[in-house]
Formats: C-alpha cells, sequence, structure tokens
C-alpha cells in the first residue's frame, strides 16, 4: 500500500509556515509526516501508543533530527505544554469527545491545526472511520476556523490481501467493505483529507 506521502507533507508545509515555531505535534507515533520538523524549532510528539514512539524515535534517527524532537508518551488529557502550534496529526476523529479535545489544546497554544481524513472520503468509509471522522469534524465547526483546505489522493494497492492485511484490523464492518476488490490487482481507492487552523494565524489578531 502507498500514498504520495511527500506530497502530503508538501501540503502541510505549504499550509502551514512551522518556521522556528515550537509544535505540539499530537498522534505523533504514526510517523508519517515529520517533513515540518526541518524548519520547527522544536517538535513535542505525544501519543499513548509506547510501540508507536518507538518506531518514530528510529524514524527520527535515520532522518538525523530526533534532537529537534521530545517525544512523550501519555494520554493526552493528561498532558500539558506550551507550543506555537498545537497539531492533530490523523487522531482528531479517534479522539471520543473531539470538541473537549480542542478546548484542551487550546490550553496549550492559540493556533490548533487539525491533519485529517474530510467527511465524505472513500477510503474513511472503507476502514469504517467515516462516523468519527464526521463526528470531529462537527466539532470543528464549532471553533473560529481562520483557514481551511481539502485535498484529494489515492491509497494504492498491489492486491486485496494488500488491502486485507491495512485494514483487517478495523474490524468485521471494515472487512465486508472491502468485500467488493476481492480479485483486483493494482487499484487505488479515493481518499480525501483536510487542513484546518482555528484560532488566530501568524500576525493575525482576530476580534
Amino acid at each position: 500500500m502507498s500514498t504520495d506521502l511527500q506530497i502530503m507533507g508538501n501540503n502541510l508545509c505549504e499550509f502551514y509556515d512551522f518556521t522556528d515555531k515550537v509544535v505540539v505535534s499530537v498522534g505523533a507515533a504514526g510517523g508519517q509526516f515529520y517533513e515540518y520538523a526541518f524548519p520547527a524549532w522544536h517538535v513535542i510528539a505525544v501519543d499513548h501508543d509506547i510501540r508507536g514512539l518507538e518506531r518514530l524515535k528510529e524514524s527520527l534517527l535515520k532522518e538525523g533530527i530526533l534532537d529537534g524532537f521530545t517525544l512523550v508518551h501519555s494520554d493526552f488529557y493528561e498532558f500539558k505544554a506550551e507550543g506555537d502550534l498545537l497539531m492533530f496529526d490523523y487522531c482528531l476523529h479517534e479522539i471520543p469527545d473531539p470538541e473537549k479535545a480542542i478546548h484542551h489544546a487550546l490550553t496549550m497554544s492559540s493556533r490548533i491545526l487539525i491533519n485529517d481524513h474530510w467527511p465524505d472520503s472513500e477510503w474513511a468509509y472503507i476502514v469504517n472511520e467515516d462516523v468519527k471522522v464526521k463526528r470531529s469534524w462537527e466539532a470543528i465547526e464549532k471553533f473560529c476556523i481562520s483557514k481551511m483546505q481539502r485535498y484529494d489522493t489515492s491509497q494504492l494497492f498491489r492486491d486485496y490481501e494488500e488491502l486485507l492485511q491495512k485494514v483487517k484490523g478495523q474490524g468485521d464492518i471494515a472487512i465486508k467493505r472491502i468485500k467488493k476488490y476481492q480479485g483486483m490487482k493494482d487499484f487505488q481507492i479515493p481518499m480525501s483529507y483536510g487542513l484546518v487552523l482555528i484560532g488566530n494565524a501568524d500576525n493575525e489578531i482576530l476580534d
């Protein structure tokens, strides 16, 4: 399975200027994106997944940028730090109460960046995350959005077995939803995602 992570990373850096910023990254153990860390001053990466943090550490070591990170194993609601920006990295929809999570995030930074699936994403439906994604976007819309952008890409698979290995951890509903891809080779599944900035953008004063 692959999607163009380089393009997604570039989109993230074009959406927000991370230069010399202290970034609090929530859900960072996914380890898909860390291009933003190169211009940033420092990244505080917090996640409840200790194994994921270990994998992230290995990736950062290979990239030679581990010194620019502080890795924190913690439940989000028990975590407290200050930064120029707090970013939810493909994890807000996984938090049971996304509105509460955003309120907690705003106690750490006046700027919240959310990188996550778009509500009508086919991929979010396939992996049985569509309901959670819609709930998180309903929460996002309750806050002051200063910038928002939708992007479209695809998840690419060599065959059905590769797709099954990717989604089987999502449960029986996801497995049922991928049955239509049985027997297919070299196919793609559309994936839409969005970037949202909550709060004031740099050098912008909101009423």
